[in-house]
């Protein structure tokens, strides 16, 4: 059977799947027959507000998903009905007394929005949902799922901001009238009997632990997140009724330092304060008569100065085992020499909770060291083995006053010490100072480094005698809870060395923002948002985070418009550093990203007038439709050290991200029906686009001056005319062969690269490039012994040892030679799958998974002899067109069809690929490889 050029007569059934409950034979061949009582389709994992069983909700409208479970090929949903109630109980009888949406005929499954009664503080509800299949018959009710509202009104706040006395009408400009040391607060309170719940709301600034009966409340590290504080403070709920007893009750926080308050003393990278550390948070406690009872945080709490007598979040954490008072959280402590706290005035942000917060940081796992280096008597270096965002677990004996001095570097010297070159060359360290007797154990609570090393001092507190000994110290590995959602593995041990590489700086640099670097900065240079959105986007469940960091960006932004380099500004750093349009312009495009990948509309609806108001502002900077300051391709491999770009003119990126960015305004003005913006936006963006053709577009055909980044940036925007095109993608091909299939390309320039030869069907190219060690890329770094993704391409000692800037393979990895995209004219959310495996160089197999919004998602190629062997699995409800590659006959391709061949449409070939239609299911092509 041949298959031509526009369209495919047919295609040959290989093999049947299980899926088939019985067989019979007929005269024309087989015939499948299913059994009536099958369940085609179930809803499963249900979500709310992109998680499960949320608590402190404060979206009006929250917004509802679930996924689709099928054994059957081709199921899709056609409608749905949900049921919101009150209580268990009520759901259980199939009554929503909240909101019932009755059927609905849709197939959509996520993004839906919350129609029921308006919803109060603190309220509790339960819900379920129930689909119809293809075949309109439906589902069993899905398993049950809950969320809890957070605080809707401000007046809902039964509670006042304290601090410690004397520091409440401290100016934040003197960081001398602040303490390095933490703050201890706690108050006694008595529970009457027949409680039925219990609901606490904190703030802690800058972060804070909470503990009931000295038990802590959640496992979450550097809670509540890091915001503008004087836009935004962010707020924890917690249901604690466990926690409660009848009688006396203790509520103990413990407030640090963190970003809100950096005094320095020790290495940092700037300097300011929003204030004296401070809290609010109340308790609500409902009772079985139907009472409610409050208590807030007022001027009958307790102060103390904690035992962290230094904290920086750059500088280090210093604990006082002598001065920790046991038993300060429980009932009955004895408070009295404790001081009264005052209350003040919050650092003036509005205090939002769990729906503009990103997931908690946590300890994701805890790693030994491999080796243990003596340096000289009493100084050791352990080597973790993995450069990553520690936090040390340490066990030590000796007597009182001992100290213990960890020093975290991402290198060391020849001699075994540490070097902190890359972490900034400052001092930075955790001290533990023992109480004396038994084993201690000890673990920071607000200081985390990226290293790899620690460097062990210890010290006697009497002179001569002896020192402390360290019986166990093990690194504690801390980063967001955001949920990973990708599998990727190749044939290739280098490439999948290069993935794990990439991950473990990702996931180091997922905090509540996305920092550049877990030790010298930890700040969130924002062109990581975009350039490597779908890069971390295929890996982690960053929905959350992204919704976070979108608020932080328009906290961040000027009167006149400008959105700075990093948010939260907490330091306003000169030139390009606060004012590059390839930084700033991740407001508009990450947010884009996130409706593509999630169908988020509300984040661009609620940032829309200040997305306007930023492409304002480079319009205010613009002359004659080009922009011309920034950074540009930032860290390109140049003649010079790395920094501002070198190969790529500056006014070139610039001007492209201003076209880029009124042609993506366009896009969300449709999706937002704002048709005059819309229209306003396609007229600027096509002035743009001449403007940068005619400022730029060489006569042969090239873009500025002809670099990796300035050409690949003009193809994949699509300012290239088309019938220059396939030259500009040939000039990107000879100046990376004539290198040496070397990249040049920088942060900017480098996922434009990926994306212009992929696009192009160059991954050979990109195989080429990145399968080699010997000159600078992925492999010459692991050549160098890095353990995580570095800053530089050529890995230089003063660079960060972990930064995920330069990690948009990733992205090829998954959409190019796994092969998993996404073709947003279908619908978002990866609505409409498109499956485009590019086999390359000597690759014999690659195979990915991601968990998209709406289900698992699966690409997976195999070449055995002259056989391609392709295996897909697609969710329900969605569908995708799928690019079988082949060397040969296409007429030999077959497929595994499951009995049902409607399932599996053949339409046409093209470049070597024969392109199917395909309804969800599992799916094997089998198609002819030739060998060359």
């Amino acid at each position: 059977m041949k298959f031509h050029e526009k369209k495919i007569a047919s295609i040959r059934p290989f093999a049947v799947v299980t899926a088939v409950i019985c067989m019979v034979s007929t005269a024309t061949g087989p015939r499948f027959a299913f059994a009536d009582n099958t369940i085609a389709i179930n809803a499963s994992l249900l979500k709310c507000e992109y998680e499960v069983d949320p608590v402190g909700v404060d979206r009006p409208v929250p917004r509802l998903s679930w996924n689709l479970k099928s054994d059957s090929r081709g199921q899709r949903q056609t409608a749905y009905r949900i049921l919101v109630a009150s209580s268990l109980d009520e759901l259980a009888k199939d009554a929503g007394d909240v909101w019932d949406s009755g059927k609905v005929v849709s197939d959509e499954c996520i993004q839906i929005a919350y129609a029921g009664k308006p919803l109060q503080s603190s309220q509790r509800v339960f819900w379920k949902t129930q689909v119809w299949d293809a075949d309109d018959k439906p589902s069993e009710w899905s398993s049950h799922a809950t969320w809890t509202m957070g605080l809707m009104n401000s007046d809902d706040w039964k509670a006042s901001w304290i601090c410690g006395p004397g520091t409440a009408n401290a100016n934040p400009r003197d960081l001398n009238a602040f303490s390095y040391q933490s703050s201890l607060l706690r108050r006694q309170i008595e529970v009457k009997p027949e409680l039925s719940r219990a609901i606490v709301n904190i703030c802690g600034l800058g972060e804070y632990e909470l503990s009931i009966n000295g038990r802590r409340v959640g496992d979450s590290l550097f809670s509540p997140g890091w915001t503008k504080y004087d836009k935004t403070c962010l707020y924890d709920t917690f249901d604690v009724t466990k926690l409660i007893k009848q009688g006396k009750n203790v509520v103990g926080i413990l407030l640090g330092n963190g970003m809100y308050n950096v005094r320095g003393g020790r290495y940092t990278k700037f300097l300011g304060s929003f204030g004296p550390q401070k809290a609010i948070c109340q308790l609500r406690l409902e009772y079985a008569d139907g009472s409610t009872e409050f208590v807030g945080t007022d001027a009958s709490w307790r102060f103390r100065p904690g035992p962290i007598t230094f904290g920086c979040i750059y500088g280090g954490e210093d604990f006082d085992a002598r001065r920790a008072e046991k038993g300060w959280d429980l009932p009955n402590f004895d408070d009295s020499a404790w001081a009264a706290a005052e209350k003040t005035e919050g650092p003036g942000g509005i205090l939002k909770g769990f729906s503009h917060a990103a997931p908690p940081i946590c300890v994701q796992e805890t790693i030994k060291p491999i080796d243990v280096k003596k340096i000289r008597p009493g100084v050791e270096v352990y080597d973790l083995g993995q450069n990553a965002s520690y936090m040390p677990r340490l066990v030590v004996k000796g007597a009182a006053g001992d100290v213990v001095r960890v020093i975290p570097a991402e290198l060391a010297l020849k001699d075994g010490t540490v070097d902190r070159v890359s972490c900034g060359g400052g001092t930075a360290y955790w001290q533990y100072t023992l109480a004396g007797g038994e084993s201690e154990n000890w673990a920071p609570r607000f200081f985390y480094q990226g290293c790899r090393y620690l460097q062990v001092e210890r010290t006697a507190a009497k002179k001569g005698g002896a020192l402390p000994t360290v019986e166990a110290l093990e690194g504690a590995v801390v980063h967001s809870s955001a949920e990973p959602v990708g599998r990727f593995e190749c044939s290739s041990e280098l490439f999948n060395r290069i993935h794990t590489l990439v991950r473990r700086a990702q996931r180091s640099n997922m905090m509540s923002v996305l920092t550049d670097c877990p030790h010298r900065e930890k700040l969130g240079w924002l062109e990581q948002y975009h350039l490597n959105g779908p890069s971390l986007r295929y890996e982690f469940d960053l929905n959350r985070l992204f919704v976070k960091c979108f608020g932080d960006m328009q906290d961040s932004q000027l009167q006149n418009g400008l959105i700075p380099d990093i948010a939260p500004e907490y330091v306003v750093f000169p030139d390009g550093f606060r004012d590059s349009p390839e930084w700033g312009s991740a407001f508009i495009l990450a947010a884009w990203q996130q409706y593509e990948w999630a169908g988020d509309v509300d984040s661009l609806r609620d940032h829309y007038e200040a997305m306007k108001r930023y492409l304002g502002y480079l319009a205010s900077r613009s002359k004659d439709g080009v922009v011309s300051h920034g950074l540009g391709d930032w860290y390109d491999i140049g003649p010079r050290a790395p920094g501002p770009s070198q190969l790529t003119p500056i006014p070139f990126t610039a001007t492209a991200f201003y076209y880029i960015d009124a042609a993506t305004m366009e896009k969300i003005a449709r999706v937002l029906n704002k048709s005059e913006d819309a229209e306003g936006f396609a007229a600027q963006s096509q002035s743009i686009r001449k403007a940068l053709n005619e400022k730029f577009l060489r006569p042969d055909g090239q873009y500025a001056s002809g670099s990796q980044c300035a050409n690949a940036i003009a193809l994949v925007t699509g300012v290239v005319p088309e019938d220059k095109r396939e030259a500009v993608v040939e000039a990107i091909v000879r100046d990376v062969q004539s290198r040496g299939n070397s990249i040049t390309a920088g942060d900017v320039g480098y996922r434009y690269l990926l994306r212009a030869l992929a696009d192009a069907g160059r991954s050979d190219v990109i195989f080429a490039m990145n399968n080699q060690s010997e000159k600078p890329g992925y492999g010459y770094q692991l050549k160098q012994g890095a353990t995580t993704l570095t800053e530089a391409w050529d890995a230089r000692r003063e660079a960060s040892q972990n930064h995920f800037m330069l990690g948009q393979i990733m992205e090829w990895f998954y959409h190019d030679l796994a092969g998993v995209g996404f073709d947003p004219k279908g619908g978002v959310g990866f609505k409409r799958i498109v499956i485009r495996p590019q086999p390359t160089g000597d690759l014999t197999w690659a195979k990915a998974s991601y968990d998209s919004v709406r289900g698992k998602i699966i690409s997976e190629w195999k070449i055995t002899g002259e056989k391609l062997t392709l295996t897909i699995e697609i969710p329900p409800s969605a569908t995708a067109e799928v690019y079988v590659p082949f060397k040969g006959d296409a007429g030999a391709i077959e497929f595994e069809e499951g009995g049902q061949e409607r399932f599996v449409k053949a339409i046409r070939t093209a470049k070597g690929a024969a392109i199917f239609e395909v309804s969800s299911g599992r799916n094997v092509f089998q198609a002819p490889w030739a060998a060359k």
